[in-house]
């Protein structure tokens, strides 16, 4: 059976064929360098390494790429930023619609009695209204935190006001972008966004591993390394560097991730991130046209516009998980069952403990996939 892969907003199934070709040409020079790290033929790796901020800058509105941080993910970049940006007693706020990767490193970070923490109740859909962040604002708010895009209810947040905001009562903003990056366009360098984490497998559609953060170099001033060790620079020293990238950047790098990253962000760039959303939205628009025939319930906004490729449902006449391991075992349909990561928004949009069953788009997703999906929904709950 060949298997339907409809969970994209977990990891992109299929990659740009000049990503992975791009990976087994690398392989199989066979190359075991590292930047910096081994001598004048690691020269050449440094520069590929250059060549992927080159291609993240264009896709981001980014002039300087030193501004660009490699991680593994977007949690590791998250999680970086948090912890580098926080001061013991002071007050961070984020959003009801978080993903763990938000959620459990601001939670620790309360445990401990480093922080206060407010969650700004988002509504029924999963959309925030940003005027009310005003009201959570307190003398000793340092830092907001908050996501793009919803991974369960597709809502696109509004940023753009919510980072106006922030600046205009002196918070650090930082962006979670692992939904968005890659379907929705961000001027970065033209935002009030002080950090903007993102992930690579996902709708940027390179590998696994891959990922990092987008951090204005005033900012970088501000923020404390969280991982700190070799970084091939000023190595007669203990202390890490405080120049970028390499303040943030210790150990080998995921060179074969890296060359994988840049070889999909460059196929996003020729496509045209506008041409991937158009398309996206197509599908989606589809896709939620379909439910309305189905006795399911749908959750998110009702407006396209601010409806990222991610439908969660539920239904009366079948568990989520079961109707995701019947759509699995019968149709060869890959969903996504459960919590999502995002206890948070589950408790926002009144499916907690339950949970929904998530169904996520992508580019190389078909109309005909689309279809064969809401074939198989009706012919299992009717």
């Amino acid at each position: 059976m060949e298997y339907i892969h409809l969970n994209y907003a977990a990891t992109s199934a299929k990659k740009p064929r000049q990503s992975i070709d791009a990976m087994i040409s690398y392989l199989n020079a066979n190359n075991s360098l590292s930047p910096g790290r081994g001598g004048e033929a690691s020269l050449s790796e440094g520069r590929l390494e250059i060549e992927a901020r080159l291609s993240l800058c264009r896709l981001f509105n980014v002039k300087r790429p030193e501004e660009i941080i490699f991680t593994q993910n977007a949690t590791t970049s998250l999680n970086m930023a948090i912890n580098g940006l926080v001061r013991k007693g002071c007050h961070v706020i984020t959003t009801s619609m978080e993903h763990n990767a938000v959620a459990r490193p601001l939670e620790l970070l309360r445990q401990k009695g480093i922080i206060e923490l407010s969650i700004i109740p988002c509504n029924a859909d999963g959309t925030l209204g940003p005027e009310t962040i005003k009201d959570y604002i307190k003398e000793n708010t340092r830092l907001m935190v908050m996501t793009h895009a919803s991974n369960l209810t597709g809502a696109i947040l509004d940023y753009e006001k919510a980072s106006l905001i922030a600046k205009e009562h002196g918070l650090f903003f930082i962006l979670d972008a692992a939904q968005s990056a890659g379907y929705c366009a961000i001027d970065f360098d033209n935002s009030a966004i002080d950090v903007l984490a993102f992930t690579g497998h996902k709708s940027l559609m390179g590998p696994t591993g891959t990922g990092g953060f987008i951090i204005k170099k005033e900012i970088a001033d501000e923020m404390e390394p969280f991982i700190t060790g070799g970084t091939g620079s000023i190595s007669h020293l203990l202390t890490q560097p405080d120049f970028l990238p390499d303040k943030f950047e210790s150990g080998t790098p995921n060179m074969l991730g890296i060359i994988g990253l840049k070889a999909s962000v460059d196929f996003i760039l020729d496509t045209g991130v506008d041409k991937i959303r158009k398309h996206e939205e197509t599908l989606t628009r589809a896709f939620l046209s379909g439910l309305q025939d189905i006795p399911v319930k749908v959750y998110g906004p009702e407006d396209i516009s601010i409806h990222a490729p991610v439908v969660s449902i539920s239904s009366d006449k079948m568990d989520c998980s079961m109707l995701s391991s019947v759509l699995f075992e019968e149709y060869g349909i890959i969903t996504r069952p459960g919590l999502h990561c995002s206890p948070l928004a589950h408790k926002t949009i009144g499916t907690y403990p339950e949970g929904t069953l998530r169904f996520s788009f992508g580019y190389f997703t078909t109309m005909e996939e689309i279809k064969f999906a809401l074939k198989a929904l009706s012919e299992i709950l009717k």
